[in-house]
């Protein structure tokens, strides 16, 4: 009989449970059950003739995503596996099924009874429909050797150490949805119409929440991990997959439950978060109105006080008052609906409230008017719709009451006095949106570089003589300049947006202004460039980019939006501006001419050290590609503009010009500024990333990445630099030939830079990348 070598077990399975153990070692080794092997594993509880109903039970113990087995019970598993496979007849087949068979009758004390064909085929058909198994599981269970690999190249750097780099400390989860999303039920499929997307969406965010990815950011009390980061990177890595669900996902979990969580207290949490985070309770964001996106202040929506009934009456008082593109809205149940907050004829400005939209059977209740927003240009799969309420009627407790409550006898009261304070405390609360959006948009830009490049690099165009190889596209310096540059940026706007969710995760009370700037800089900065990018992407594909199927359309049609939900990019620009000229002032403020002088001394040795005669045409390549010119660089950028945009609106102000009339007439120069600052910021960032540990050749490709990105960064505001006489022309030009010499070094190691992504055949999802073109 096949007992265990290891007393310390002391675990004793049934013969049914030993022939199940290869089958559920290897849907775990990933760390994950995808829905495919939850519904394989539950299949084979049900069917399976020869287990017994104790057997079913410990099967389907072990069926439940949210249960893994314990470390202690998994290398049980890997022991007796690895054990049994040794033990294995000569001959005999080396399949889950076969080992799972051997077992089962080496538990048996009447092997005799497994004996039978039968328990054979039924263990067979669910090794198939559990799917291909990983070659690395394989090798382990069976103890085979490495396949021999033809050795690579000296200097060749390995895609597997830059995706470290890129994962950090996240490299687990990240691998966990890459290997969830590859599940054929994510498989992509054109849609008849929007409902039946919708439809789709929905079946997939309930699988999403039967894995706890949706509560993953909740307190331990309401199932949650108290896990931001992890929440965050789950967000990012939907990207790579429909972006219908990623935003669903964060109108569902995010924005909706992170508005009971963020802004509500004990009893809300209690009531409603844990379904929340099941998905058993679907709710919408309510917050932007027809008449009013941006400015929140302006909001017409009123939420009442009723102190005889001790509710509150939410109303739409006229048809612009109506809440406006709101996701979950044909879906929810529930919805936060932010409204100005009247008590006793009082306004205390913005404040929210839960307010129910739909019975359990879906019915809208009385006084809810709700209209789908129709076919969008992407998003199709989100149910954006918009809501007027008729002086729907609430309970007192339906108050989101963290930082302003009224009690029952209609007194208001909050911890924080100052209503702008209160104002912007209970927005601030709210930017995790600004942190995911972000990630989210970056992921569909990687990829489409992943597509686009790996196209270049099997595509040809011209040959250079008759009869010889035509040239790949990505051979051709105009290919490599549209690309690489991007490929670059790509690089280094995760880096920085890694950086951003490590502050805003691990943030304290004094830090959130800062961090507020640095997520709505960052959040615009690169979803303009997911759209700017996604645009290049699909030209350098041709008319095959044009084609559904090659997922480019799908990616560019969805992340459309992004520059503009979350925050306007163009409105959050200015917000990064009046941050940065906050924090100058401030500087004058508090330190007078103290501060005065030191600004002064610092322009003085800037125009001594950096735009000295020297300085300005030095143009070797050791000085072009050293960090510490990169930095002074774009410190200078940044530093210029916040004193020329802070003495140009302090001259119109003092020539008698209302400060709102001051500031529009700088808005160029804010949004300048705003570039500026997120470009240092982002710099900063992908210089942290090179003193990570890594093999060199690892580190030689991502400097070369690095200095592509100073360089183009430097290069695309060559204008601005020449007219500060931060420059001469002949630094410029030796700029842009280095630009160039660096283009074609990353051009080398492109396809390990975007293998590095590790976006799977699955997700990628375009025809002209995979291994059969069928151009």
């Amino acid at each position: 009989m096949l007992m265990s070598t290891y007393s310390s077990f002391n675990l004793n399975y049934a013969p049914g449970v030993q022939s199940l153990v290869p089958i559920l070692y290897t849907a775990w080794a990933d760390h994950i059950l995808t829905p495919t092997e939850i519904k394989t594993l539950r299949r084979l509880a049900e069917e399976a003739p020869f287990l017994t109903a104790e057997d079913k039970t410990t099967l389907l113990q072990w069926g439940q995503p949210t249960r893994p087995p314990s470390p202690h019970l998994f290398r049980y598993w890997e022991v007796e596996l690895q054990r049994a496979a040794e033990q294995l007849p000569a001959g005999k087949p080396q399949t889950l099924a076969e080992l799972g068979f051997y077992m089962a009758q080496q538990a048996s004390e009447q092997p005799e009874q497994w004996d039978s064909p039968e328990i054979l085929q039924y263990l067979t058909a669910f090794e198939a429909a559990l799917g291909q198994v990983s070659l690395d599981t394989h090798r382990f269970i069976f103890n085979l050797p490495e396949p021999d690999l033809e050795g690579q190249a000296p200097g060749t750097p390995s895609y597997q150490d830059l995706k470290a780099v890129l994962d950090g400390d996240f490299g687990e989860i990240r691998d966990r949805m890459r290997t969830f999303l590859s599940d054929p039920v994510f498989q992509y499929r054109e849609y008849n119409d929007k409902h039946q997307h919708r439809e789709q969406v929905v079946e997939w965010l309930h699988l999403l929440s039967e894995q706890g990815f949706g509560a993953l950011a909740y307190p331990f009390a309401q199932g949650g991990q108290h896990d931001m980061g992890t929440y965050a990177t789950v967000f990012e890595m939907l990207g790579y997959h429909d972006l219908s669900l990623a935003i669903k996902f964060g109108v569902q979990f995010g924005l909706f439950g992170g508005s009971v969580q963020q802004l509500g207290t004990a009893p809300h949490h209690k009531k409603y978060l844990e379904a929340i985070g099941k998905g058993e309770l679907l709710g919408c964001f309510a917050m932007t109105e027809t008449g009013h996106g941006s400015n929140v202040r302006g909001l017409e929506t009123t939420i009442t006080y009723d102190v005889k009934k001790e509710e509150f009456v939410v109303h739409s008082p006229k048809e612009e008052s109506g809440k406006e593109y709101i996701g979950n809205a044909l879906h929810g149940e529930l919805a936060t609906v932010f409204g100005q907050l009247i008590v006793k004829g009082e306004s205390h400005g913005i404040h929210a409230i839960l307010v129910p939209l739909r019975d359990k059977s879906g019915a809208t209740l009385p006084g809810i008017r709700v209209e789908d927003c129709g076919t969008k240009l992407g998003l199709n799969g989100v149910d954006n719709g918009r809501i007027w309420f008729d002086a729907v009627r609430v309970p007192r407790a339906n108050l989101l009451n963290r930082f302003g409550d009224v009690s029952k006898d209609g007194q208001y009261s909050s911890p924080i006095e100052s209503p702008a304070r209160r104002f912007f405390t209970m927005l601030g609360t709210l930017v995790g949106g600004r942190v995911c959006v972000p990630r989210a948009g970056l992921s569909a830009a990687k990829s489409g570089l992943t597509i686009a490049i790996k196209y270049a690099l099997k595509r040809r165009q011209f040959a250079p003589r008759q009869n010889e190889p035509e040239t790949l596209l990505l051979d051709y310096p105009s290919h490599q300049r549209r690309l690489m540059p991007k490929l670059a940026k790509a690089y280094a706007l995760h880096f920085a947006l890694m950086e951003l969710s490590k502050r805003f995760v691990a943030h304290e009370e004094e830090d959130m202004r800062e961090i507020e700037s640095l997520a709505a800089g960052l959040k615009s900065a690169a979803t303009w460039f997911t759209t700017e990018t996604l645009q290049e992407c699909r030209e350098a594909c041709g008319g095959k980019g044009y084609l559904w199927e090659n997922r480019i359309a799908d990616l560019k049609a969805d992340t459309d939006i992004f520059t503009t939900f979350e925050g306007d990019n163009t409105v959050l620009a200015q917000l990064v501006a009046k941050g940065l000229l906050s924090k100058f002032k401030k500087a004058f403020n508090e330190e007078g001419n103290l501060a005065l002088l030191r600004y002064v001394s610092n322009r003085v040795t800037t125009a001594v050290t950096e735009q000295n005669p020297f300085a300005v045409r030095n143009t070797s390549r050791g000085h072009l590609l050293s960090e510490e010119f990169h930095s002074s660089a774009f410190d200078f950028r940044e530093n210029r503009l916040t004193a020329s945009l802070g003495q140009r609106l302090r001259g119109h102000i003092k020539a008698g010009m209302p400060s709102h009339e001051a500031a529009m007439k700088c808005q160029p120069h804010m949004i300048a500024l705003a570039e500026a600052y997120v470009d240092r910021v982002t710099l900063a960032a992908f210089q942290k990333s090179l003193r990570q540990d890594m093999p060199a050749t690892a580190q030689a490709a991502l400097r070369t990445l690095y200095q592509l990105y100073a360089l183009h960064t430097i290069e695309s505001h060559k204008g601005w630099y020449l007219e500060s006489d931060y420059m001469l022309g002949v630094k410029t030009k030796a700029i842009r030939s280095e630009v160039d010499r660096l283009c074609a070094e990353a051009r080398t190691w492109a396809n390990v830079y975007v293998e590095a992504f590790a976006i799977p055949n699955p997700l990628l999802g375009a025809a002209i990348v995979q291994t059969k073109d069928k151009s």
